[in-house]
């Protein structure tokens, strides 16, 4: 997965202008309690990244 790919999905999930504050915002423990950014911005994988988003945002398993 691509990083353009990674935010297409979450705009799809949460519309483009909440999805971007709340992938700046919202920290998640399962990406060492940093938030989608920093653990993109990290060097974290964005389907690694995408994954920890999809559980936290309760997502079907269809969105993998």
């Amino acid at each position: 997965m691509r990083h353009t790919e990674f935010w297409d999905r979450l705009d799809t999930a949460m519309g483009r202008a909440s999805s971007r504050t709340w992938a700046e915002l919202f920290v998640i423990g399962e990406l060492g309690s940093r938030t989608a950014v920093e653990a993109l911005d990290a060097g974290v994988p964005p389907k690694q990244v995408w994954a920890a988003v999809r559980r936290a945002l309760e997502l079907p398993e269809s969105e993998r």
